[in-house]
């Protein structure tokens, strides 16, 4: 399981880039809290760390739970590769939003993968 763990570490060491870089974008454009608007690099900065978000909702505990009932290294793997479809999703959507779908696929497959082995991980346990 430290693999899982260092891929959870390492998710949240990539949420919190993408936080800073939202923050950075704000002060960039002047954007006042509490406006969430105004300035298009920071609204795209802004979707990027809020999808995110939303993402590791179910990342992160599926993973866990693939790699405690199905295996370690799978999980470990999966979660690597939302990773880097995180990674692509916010490169390709920072410079045209159109591009992000191979990103936001690999994560999406990812996320798929960690809930279809933690699933089948408890079922064979059962």
């Amino acid at each position: 399981m430290e693999f899982v763990a260092l891929v959870t570490l390492l998710l949240l060491f990539q949420y919190m880039t993408f936080m800073m870089l939202c923050g950075a974008a704000r002060a960039k454009a002047d954007i006042k809290a509490p406006a969430m608007s105004g300035d298009e690099n920071f609204e795209r900065a802004l979707r990027v760390q809020l999808n995110t978000l939303e993402q590791m909702v179910i990342t992160l505990p599926a993973m866990w739970v693939s790699g405690m009932y199905f295996s370690p290294m799978v999980a470990a793997v999966l979660g690597l590769a939302f990773f880097l479809g995180r990674l692509l999703y916010r490169t390709a959507y920072m410079k045209e939003p159109a591009t992000r779908a191979i990103g936001m696929v690999i994560g999406f497959l990812a996320n798929v993968g960690l809930i279809l082995t933690g699933l089948w991980g408890i079922v064979i346990q059962m």
